[in-house]
């Protein structure tokens, strides 16, 4: 079966979420890519849970697995002058490089465009930095939970400056990594159809700050024409816009145009509330939704998520249920589209792990091979691509350079 993108041979000298993530998007789709790790430790994502049945160990980590399927693995430190000749090997024949290494240590190893394009002139290299690769912030170091805090996307997920009680807070996992590498895969792939145009290789640089700062909604504009933050529990601009309580999970309500709202209202039954003054129109409602809060708890406290999603629907008033794991794993239009799928993995057994968000009615999404274990592809990496003796690879592996 061929991928949509089965021509492209990519490095990938990435480490946890970003630069693995761009990568995975590309070897699912069919191209041919050479994890890089170091030897011995490996990706530090190893380290990271889920573990199945708690199993800590650096083949089962359900981080690294989802993260390197369909991947070829190698081990070398290109921290080394030797290990680095080997890397310029490797970049000769490639059509990209994607790579996450911290700005400082670039720089210390030497791993910079101008360098590598002298051996490859058509080579694109993707470097996904914390804060780019240039200004006051270049040389910082970060984790995803500085990342989300430096994108403004903590501050949104607390209550706002009248919740003191509900501080900034960190959304779940890894998600700012997960957003540096989907916005690297497209500007990536936009550089290797340039190329395809007519144009050289290029230096392609990605701000995971900035990938988060870019999808902040409405929330630049709020506050220098309203001076508001749009907070989870902020004040906004018209309302209703906020996640309830039913019955039995949670419903987000949407009436941010006036024919939305009067569609609420009937579907409420008419209360004599909604006719007050003070309910009267979207920017009242939001500056008196202290009161309309109480109303409108008290009326969705007593409905069911699907009951109210169905008759919001049928006055295309857009409400949505809120999802929980179980639903998603448990989705029967999920199963109905093959969105989960199962993965044999040699040391970490069979797990069902989330699949494409994508379809190709001619190149197919598809797993050919589960996440390489530590090192597994050495062999036919260095003897097979750069043509190394068996002898000098055993040689390499003994001084630690692979």
């Amino acid at each position: 079966m061929v991928g949509a993108l089965s021509d492209l041979k990519i490095v990938e000298l990435g480490e946890m979420v970003s630069a693995p993530y761009c990568t995975k998007l590309f070897a699912d789709l069919g191209a041919d890519v050479v994890k890089i790790e170091r030897p011995r430790i490996g990706d530090r994502s190893r380290t990271r849970g889920p573990f199945p049945n708690d199993d800590v160990h650096p083949e089962k980590s359900g981080l690294f697995l989802y993260l390197n399927t369909n991947k070829r693995g190698v081990t070398l430190d290109v921290a080394t002058q030797e290990g680095f000749g080997i890397f310029e090997d490797l970049i000769a024949d490639a059509d990209v490089l994607v790579h996450n290494v911290a700005p400082p240590e670039m720089d210390r190893i030497g791993l910079n465009f101008d360098r590598l394009r002298r051996i490859n002139s058509a080579l694109i290299m993707t470097s996904i930095a914390p804060y780019g690769l240039s200004g006051p912030y270049r040389n910082y170091r970060s984790e995803d939970l500085t990342l989300w805090c430096a994108g403004g996307v903590c501050v949104l997920n607390g209550g706002g400056p009248d919740h003191s009680e509900m501080p900034p807070l960190k959304t779940f996992g890894h998600q700012a990594g997960y957003q540096g590498g989907v916005h690297a895969a497209t500007a990536t792939i936009a550089a290797v159809l340039a190329r395809r145009s007519g144009e050289s290789g290029q230096h392609v640089e990605v701000s995971v700050q900035e990938s988060i700062a870019s999808q902040l909604e409405m929330t630049f504009e709020y506050w220098p024409y309203a001076k508001m933050i749009a907070s989870r529990h902020g004040q906004k601009p018209v309302q209703p816009a906020e996640m309830m309580r039913c019955k039995d999970g949670y419903i987000y309500l949407c009436c941010i145009f006036e024919h939305h709202w009067r569609a609420f209202v009937e579907i409420m039954g008419n209360p004599e509330w909604a006719d007050e003054e003070i309910f009267s129109d979207g920017p009242k409602r939001a500056q008196n939704w202290d009161a309309l809060k109480i109303f409108l708890e008290e009326w969705v406290s007593r409905q069911t998520v699907l009951d109210l999603y169905r008759k919001a629907q049928a006055k295309r008033v857009p409400f949505a249920p809120v999802s929980t794991m179980d639903d998603l794993l448990n989705s029967e239009h999920l199963q109905a589209r093959d969105f989960f799928v199962e993965i044999a993995q040699p040391v970490a057994g069979t797990h069902k792990y989330p699949g494409a968000p994508v379809k190709f009615s001619q190149t197919p999404w598809a797993v050919r091979m589960p996440a390489p274990t530590l090192g597994q592809h050495n062999a036919e990496i260095f003897g097979g691509w750069l043509g190394m003796t068996s002898a000098r690879i055993e040689a390499l592996t003994h001084k630690g350079v692979i």
